[in-house]
């Protein structure tokens, strides 16, 4: 069942900003707005997302203290209304208009709300505003935080008073991950021609669904099939993608071998996991680094895995060669899996899949922004991060923006100045200590915005 998502209520009088917000938070115009005060009659409601934070978010009308049967008093009982069912709700001003009487009055009535209230001053770019924002300690909220929702300033600031209302903690945050895990695994296998990989599917299936031969380049489309993987907690779902070889692009010649190779590429967009099969008796070619990295490089969970081992000559020297290899021509993932496979008489097939369906689990994995930023903090004293010229780089937290493949957002100050050998550490970090394993992590560095920057 899916967890229910924190409610935040967006509240203020009329025309200080709350549909631009809600349409920034939201991702999509479904706020109308206009410069006219009262122009959203009706509360909106919609998904939003702030640097991973998921919530619904209410845009509620003006707040207007008038009889309840009027217009303005209908708004005013849906803002009540709306404040009442959220988590938190967000009082918003307007830091260039500064506080006049309905602020006030809307800050007692809030005050007697048993609701947190996050103050939150908009407009507060440029100069303008800063004697509003300084008359906003008046209404007994605190320092405000400061946004311009029109420019999308002071998110990371609105992220950092929102945490401690919404973040759920490790309670039911992997739900959604869970539903993509009970679906069969869409499983690509890739590799360059004549690697043996219809031979591989025909073994797996354990049946000639495809026509298999020595020809390189037989299979000229990719061909998905569905069925049950035995497993010992219950047979689990598989959907196999056999793919056309790929070869170098200077002997991509006729067209059908381009449409192949670019069909190829295409099930590698749609896979969750892709094996990359390799040729024991050719070793590892600079083709299949390129193969790897391109899946890496599409976000995809991969596992290298080493055909015809039935026929390899020294295969303990073979497979530390092709480690080696792979470690130091991969250096954005350490330690992909590799397994050594024969497609011909069924030998590691099994614990191929079995680690196919591993990595799709950590490719899938949601920490906590609790849990994350607890390592987090463990990680920054163990090792502190540079002082490039002597100024000092602060790291303030980091948040799990998305999964499939995971993606972090981490907020300082300066970070425009953090070594790659830093960020190098903390993905390190992030895969060991987190249990995400060898996928590809993607770290983005931001910089709150200074609304007096300019």
């Amino acid at each position: 069942m899916a967890r229910r998502l924190p409610v935040v209520a967006i509240v203020g009088r009329p025309n200080v900003g709350k549909s631009t917000l809600f349409n920034r938070l939201v991702g999509k115009k479904l706020a109308l707005v206009d410069d006219l005060p009262g122009v959203t009659r009706d509360r909106r409601e919609g998904e939003a997302n702030l640097l991973g934070l998921d919530f619904r978010l209410f845009d509620t009308a003006g707040f207007e203290d008038e009889d309840p049967q009027s217009l303005p008093g209908r708004m005013r009982v849906q803002t009540e209304a709306a404040v009442a069912e959220a988590d938190v709700a967000l009082f918003l001003i307007d830091a260039r208009a500064g506080i006049v009487p309905l602020d006030a009055e809307i800050a007692r009535w809030l005050r007697g709300s048993t609701t947190p209230v996050i103050l939150v001053a908009n407009k507060a770019e440029g100069r303008a505003g800063e004697a509003g924002i300084l008359e906003s300690l008046e209404l007994g909220f605190g320092d405000p935080v400061q946004i311009s929702a029109e420019h999308g300033e002071g998110v990371a600031d609105l992220f950092e008073a929102l945490l401690p209302h919404i973040d759920r903690g490790d309670d039911g945050d992997d739900d959604d991950d869970d539903a993509d895990e009970d679906g069969p695994l869409k499983l690509a296998i890739v590799g360059r021609p004549n690697a043996g990989k219809s031979t591989l599917v025909n073994k797996i299936l354990g049946e000639d669904r495809m026509i298999t031969g020595p020809e390189a380049g037989i299979t000229r489309d990719s061909i998905a099939i569905d069925l049950a993987w035995p497993h010992e907690g219950g047979a689990r779902p598989l959907r196999l993608i056999d793919t056309a070889g790929l070869r170098k692009k200077a002997k991509v010649q006729d067209k059908l071998e381009k449409l192949s190779a670019a069909d190829a590429l295409h099930a590698v967009d749609f896979a969750e996991v892709v094996v990359l099969l390799l040729d024991a008796t050719r070793g590892l070619e600079v083709q299949d680094l390129r193969i790897a990295d391109r899946v890496l490089e599409e976000g995809r969970a991969l596992v290298i895995a080493i055909n015809k081992w039935d026929v390899a000559e020294d295969p303990s020297s073979l497979f530390q060669g092709i480690r080696k290899a792979l470690d130091e021509g991969l250096a954005q993932v350490k330690g992909v899996p590799l397994i050594a496979v024969s497609a011909a008489t069924g030998k590691g097939i099994d614990q191929m899949v079995d680690v196919a369906f591993e990595t799709r689990e950590a490719w899938s994995k949601r920490v906590s922004t609790g849990q994350l930023n607890r390592w987090f903090e463990r990680a920054i004293e163990a090792n502190p991060p540079p002082a490039p010229g002597g100024k000092r780089i602060k790291l303030r937290y980091v948040t799990q923006a998305k999964t499939r493949p995971p993606g972090f957002v981490l907020f300082g100050t300066r970070v425009d100045q953090l070594p790659e050998s830093y960020r190098r550490y903390l993905v390190n970090g992030i895969r060991r200590e987190l249990g995400f394993g060898a996928v590809p992590v993607r770290l983005t560095l931001r910089a709150p915005k200074n609304p007096y920057g300019k």
